[in-house]
């Protein structure tokens, strides 16, 4: 392999200098151009919205996909750009089992039956898992991961060019402070010679005749002396540093002051052309860095309508699983009240409605598990007559009603919130209803509008 040792030279010498930069800002012992307040506080928001983007899609994978060998598996998929193999979910994995069950133990009894109807809605609800991880990926999770692998990417590349400039113009800016301070030594007059050791940049040398001159203290030369060998007003010596500039290669000695003046007044001029351009690109560079950063606003806008998304399959999920459920747990009561014909249906409380914003006379209306009685009543209950109805000798509860309830027909009860009644069942009755009496009248009520009381 071929090395370009010239530029890596050139980057370790770029290295080197950043790090003394940041170890001298550090300490205090050099400027730093500071950013303005609005800049600042872009960096700071594009940074919380980079760490909050990670976890939050770190904890969706997690609620998607609890195992966390499978969450590895599917990544490397990911980077070797292959499709991940189908899996089954768990739900479909559990109806599989109950199905090998009820085969083994037979179909035809209870409790084979009884399986093979759980592992029925157990595939549905596996199918609607299975939807729902498909959607809320293409439609949450891969905005998430764009933002981080893309945009986030080229904000941080523009924000390291930007260091770089700011570095650059700092530098550009210690250089022209020194470069004047020692011109500001070059001329002065008379017998004081300029203190060159104290006012040295940290990136010039002195030249090696005069560091010769300069320590030779012994035989000092009077301004008498100078004046005979340099006649026609030559200032006393001074020794110039030299930069360390590839197109200086003499080292200079005595000067006149004309000269001395004009050497450090190339290299202030030089120094302040090197200022300008540094400012220029560093100028260039923020406002392409500020850009970017006030682009974070749009990617709030996208997010929160991925995160609507998100809401919305996950509310379509969840109801797909209530509504599976409920046809499941119908079939299950109407076969305990076929084999166990005087099982009283309503022994255990019914669960509570989902909250809503809205009223519970709204809330009861919208509901879906108060269907008209006519939906739900098996074949022959419609022409029962419920005034020739009379209670059983046992089985009678007092229930309180939870919700206002309006009578689809007549044989059904309306009910008012938190007036008490008395119910019963009947044979062979769904097991969603329950016959409700209330002074002289005497209907069906549904049961997830009571709260039976003991």
């Amino acid at each position: 392999m071929d090395f370009n040792m010239k530029k890596l030279a050139s980057d370790a010498g770029i290295f080197f200098t950043r790090a003394v930069q940041f170890t001298e800002e550090k300490f205090g012992q050099a400027e730093k151009t500071e950013l303005d307040a609005h800049f600042e506080n872009l960096l700071a928001r594009a940074d919380s919205t980079k760490n909050w983007t990670e976890k939050i899609l770190r904890q969706t994978e997690v609620l998607l996909q609890p195992n966390p060998s499978a969450r590895v598996e599917e990544l490397l998929y990911e980077k070797l750009d292959r499709k991940a193999p189908s899996r089954v979910t768990n739900g479909e994995l559990l109806a599989q089992y109950m199905a090998e069950a009820a085969g083994e133990l037979g179909p035809t009894t209870p409790y084979g039956k009884t399986l093979i109807k759980v592992a029925e809605a157990e595939k549905r609800l596996g199918a609607a898992e299975r939807d729902f991880i498909h959607t809320a990926s293409i439609n949450f999770l891969t905005p998430l991961r764009n933002f981080l692998e893309g945009d986030w990417k080229t904000i941080s590349k523009e924000r390291r060019l930007l260091q770089n400039r700011r570095l650059d113009l700092d530098a550009c800016k210690a250089r022209l402070k020194k470069a004047k301070a020692a011109e500001a030594k070059a001329t002065c007059e008379g017998d004081t010679v300029p203190d060159f050791q104290e006012t040295r940049p940290r990136n010039y040398i002195l030249s090696a005749s005069a560091s010769a001159t300069l320590d030779d203290t012994s035989c000092p030369l009077s301004w008498a002396e100078w004046k005979e060998e340099y006649p026609g007003g030559w200032s006393p010596p001074c020794f110039f540093l030299l930069p360390l500039n590839p197109s200086v290669t003499r080292a200079r000695g005595c000067l006149s002051l004309a000269k001395d003046r004009k050497l450090w007044n190339d290299e202030v001029d030089k120094a302040e052309q090197e200022l300008r351009v540094a400012q220029t690109e560093f100028d260039r560079q923020a406002e392409v860095t500020r850009l970017l950063l006030e682009g974070i606003s749009s990617t709030h806008v996208n997010h929160l309508r991925c995160l609507h998304e998100f809401v919305e399959s996950q509310t379509t999920y969840y109801a797909q699983c209530y509504r599976h459920m409920l046809d499941l747990q119908k079939q299950l009561g109407s076969s305990q009240g076929a084999i166990f014909p005087g099982t009283f249906v309503g022994t255990t409380e019914p669960a509570s409605p989902p909250l809503s914003s809205t009223s519970p006379t709204t809330a009861a209306a919208t509901m879906p598990v108060g269907p008209s009685g006519a939906g739900l009543a098996p074949p022959g209950e419609a022409a029962l007559r419920l005034e020739e109805v009379s209670p059983p000798a046992s089985g009678t509860r007092k229930a309180r009603v939870l919700y206002d309830y309006e009578a689809a027909d007549s044989s059904e009860l309306a009910l008012l919130a938190d007036e008490l009644i008395t119910v019963y069942s009947l044979p062979g009755m769904d097991p969603d209803w329950l016959i409700g009496e209330r002074g002289n009248k005497k209907g069906k009520v549904p049961v997830t509008y009571l709260e039976l009381l003991s």
